[in-house]
């Protein structure tokens, strides 16, 4: 990584942990603030994690790793609530960079892909429906609340991404890194045991 690349990084790092941006958003937002071409050299999204835990090593302290343990709860309850669906967290909450700006990304792999939207209709809650990328770049159905965490005193975004039943397989392989980029209610469950 260049030193243009470093600054992009440490920049996107900054707007992804105190705003709560997503990684790409967060490059172009660093690009624009460094005053930079947008064709500028990016670094890729391992450098930009890297960058994020080495903020967070800085600046995040006990609050974040506060914050990062409610938000796990808070996931960890709406798996229990979604288990019918084989929900699995991604993202910030789960790679463990989150802060109160962060949503909390599950990943449902559904027999019947409306099966996801009527449980939320007979559950009496209010979501939009959206469509976003999905883990292979295909653009997916995504079911987005507001919730407010009793524990934080804040809303927290949650986006249930609604995946085939036979995506599963694929997505619990790990990446070329060996890194595993998401997690059942179980492995959930192991990183708060280990957090305490």
């Amino acid at each position: 990584m260049n030193r243009i690349q470093e600054e992009i990084a440490a920049v996107a790092a900054r707007y992804i942990v105190d705003d709560g941006m997503e990684f790409g958003p967060a490059k172009r937002q660093a690009i624009k603030s460094l005053g930079l071409s947008s064709k500028a050299p990016l670094p890729s999204n391992d450098d930009i994690e890297e960058a994020v835990f080495e903020h967070l090593s800085l600046f995040g302290g006990e609050e974040q790793e506060v914050v990062l343990k409610a938000l796990r709860e808070l996931a960890l309850t709406w798996m229990r609530r979604l288990a019918v669906f084989r929900p699995h967290l991604t993202g910030a909450v789960w790679k463990g960079f989150a802060s109160e700006h962060s949503d909390i990304y599950l990943q449902l792999f559904c027999d019947d892909s409306k099966s996801a939207e009527i449980e939320l209709i007979n559950q009496g809650l209010d979501y939009q429906v959206s469509t976003q990328k999905g883990f292979r770049g295909e653009m997916v159905d995504a079911l987005s609340l507001n919730i407010k965490h009793p524990e934080l005193g804040l809303y927290v975004g949650l986006h249930l991404m609604v995946y085939d039943f036979d995506d599963l397989r694929g997505a619990l392989k790990p990446d070329a890194k060996g890194k595993i980029q998401r997690g059942d209610a179980q492995a959930l469950e192991r990183l708060l045991s280990a957090s305490d």
